[in-house]
């Protein structure tokens, strides 16, 4: 996981390029055509002076400067004393013919955590295809007559992770322009595109209420423009005087949620010692805490306890807005839509090719979990996790991976319980690169020296400064004594290499500068005639 510090972290470190950001643009559907919506931003290279802003430089230990082989020069760099106790597994292998260059516990099995996420992109690629898009439905079960719809309302999920409130408000737009002012029925949510298993089996529980750890379900809704489907915003602001109660925002507006504001506004200049989080198995969020008057307002995000009804209560509120009324005996429940229902409206997702920028880039788990269903769903008529992750492990092994040899448990990386040793991940890299769809594959991995959050992603501006920027397209992980990067490299002679860091069981100290050194180490290097 990349949890949500590190997603703040990543945030400002790119905090200068917002402003030269193209926005995302969104195609609103003329009625009785699906909609397709949320565009991403374009994106280009750092330049010289932005990249003298880069956090922290690359510093090589002296003794990796000498001319030495290549192979020598990076067992100087796993001697580093913050790799005591760890193990570290590394592999490289020329991107042009396979061959494996250099390997260290390479055939060790690691924890991989979200560098997995290459393994879910390539698979669903290559069982799906980068132009595939989810759809969400709405239908009726009745009749229009005198403006008025008597029957059923029916929101039909297909796990479109990228839903927004912008688009459920085109829904009742379109709905009002079929002539519908009233309806006399119920409002029903429709999510057995799924199972109803919401989380993955190696998900600590610890982590279920954090917006990274988020249920899955075929309809659901985001709150944000980086489709952390499944969540809520909190935005709070200060009372209007000491002692007051905070102002609390939901995002989007919802009456799903109970808020029990416990929080109180501070003295100006006091320190915010806020607090956010929601009661485990429920939708009550308890703010605590203590915010200064006239401070900068707080915000957090939160998984929701089932995110159908999440979906479906928001559904409501855009129907009302439009002002399409709903009768007082209305029922939100979720179930399955009949047989014969009548299509009102439907939306179409971005494309697969799109979506795999978010998941990659920001390393979004939701759209990894997401996926694996889907693929499940789409391949064998089944939309669960033992029945997808069956469509990974046949596919993986298309790709020369053995599947004997891994453990792969969920699409995100989030379990400590999947477990691949390095060399299989690089021959992986390698194998795929033969395939039509892998320059959209390379392209949705975060690159060095691409600024802005669908560019360098979680990445940031790590190694911008070196001989790495414009070089690498690489994938990070991390989870608790866990970090990785795997990906592409190319040398200072314009050879290609495939290589993937694992160090796990480590305690202290920071993983990515060493990561960093392997990485820029590979991008200096020239080879002569016998690889070295």
């Amino acid at each position: 996981m990349e949890g949500y510090f590190s997603k703040i972290a990543m945030k400002i470190s790119i905090l200068i390029a917002v402003l030269l950001l193209m926005p995302g643009t969104q195609s609103m559907a003329k009625s009785n055509t699906p909609v397709v919506a949320n565009k991403l931003p374009a994106l280009r290279l750092i330049t010289l002076s932005e990249k003298r802003l880069a956090i922290t430089a690359v510093v090589l230990p002296e003794e990796v400067k000498e001319s030495i082989p290549l192979s020598k020069k990076i067992e100087k760099i796993l001697q580093d004393p913050r790799l005591e106790g760890a193990v570290t597994g590394v592999s490289i292998r020329k991107a042009s013919d396979g061959e494996l260059i250099y390997s260290n516990l390479g055939d060790i099995r690691l924890r991989p955590a979200s560098n997995l996420k290459m393994i879910t992109a390539a698979v669903a690629l290559e069982t799906l295809g980068p132009g595939y898009q989810f759809k969400t439905e709405v239908l009726t079960d009745g009749k229009v007559k005198n403006r008025v719809l008597d029957g059923n309302v029916y929101l039909k999920g297909k796990g479109d992770p990228t839903l927004r409130k912008s688009d459920f408000d085109q829904f009742a737009r379109e709905l009002k322009s079929k002539g519908i002012d009233q309806i006399n029925g119920d409002l029903i949510g429709d999510d057995r595109w799924y199972d109803d298993v919401r989380h993955s089996y190696g998900l600590n529980v610890s982590n279920e209420n954090n917006y990274y750890g988020a249920q899955i379900s075929a309809l659901t809704l985001s709150p944000n423009d980086d489709f952390d489907a499944g969540t809520i915003l909190i935005e709070i602001a200060p009372g209007d005087k000491n002692g007051a109660s905070p102002n609390v925002i939901l995002k989007p507006e919802t009456d799903y949620m109970e808020i029990i504001n416990k929080a109180k506004t501070g003295n100006t200049g006091e320190t915010n010692t806020l607090t956010v989080d929601r009661i485990h198995g429920t939708n009550q969020i308890i703010i605590e805490g203590t915010i200064p008057l006239e401070g900068k307002s707080a915000g957090e995000i939160l998984s929701v306890w089932e995110p159908t009804g999440y979906a479906l209560d928001v559904f409501k509120k855009s129907l009302e807005e439009q002002g399409i009324k709903l009768s007082d005996s209305v029922n939100m429940k979720v179930d399955e839509t009949p047989e014969g229902a009548q299509i009102l409206t439907s939306k179409k997702s971005m494309t697969l090719e799109e979506l795999l920028l978010p998941f990659l880039k920001l390393s979004n788990n939701i759209h990894g979990e997401t996926l694996v269903k889907e693929m499940g769903k789409v391949i064998y008529g089944e939309g669960s996790w033992d029945v997808g992750l069956k469509v990974v492990g046949e596919t993986i092994a298309k790709f020369g991976v053995n599947r004997n040899n891994v453990k792969i448990e969920d699409g995100s990386g989030l379990s400590h319980s999947n477990l691949i040793p390095p060399n299989e991940l690089t021959r992986m890299l390698y194998e795929i690169q033969e395939k039509d769809w892998f320059p959209i594959f390379e392209k949705s991995q975060p690159a060095v020296g691409e600024y802005g959050r669908f560019g360098s992603g979680t990445l940031g501006y790590r190694m911008a400064e070196s001989a790495a920027n414009g070089k690498v397209h690489a994938k990070t992980g991390s989870l608790n004594g866990v970090s990785t990067l795997s990906g592409y490299v190319t040398t200072e002679d314009d050879e290609k290499l495939v290589f993937s860091i694992m160090m796990n069981n480590f305690i202290r100290g920071s993983m990515s500068e060493i990561q960093n050194q392997i990485v820029v180490i590979l991008a200096e290097h020239r080879f002569d005639g016998s690889g070295e």
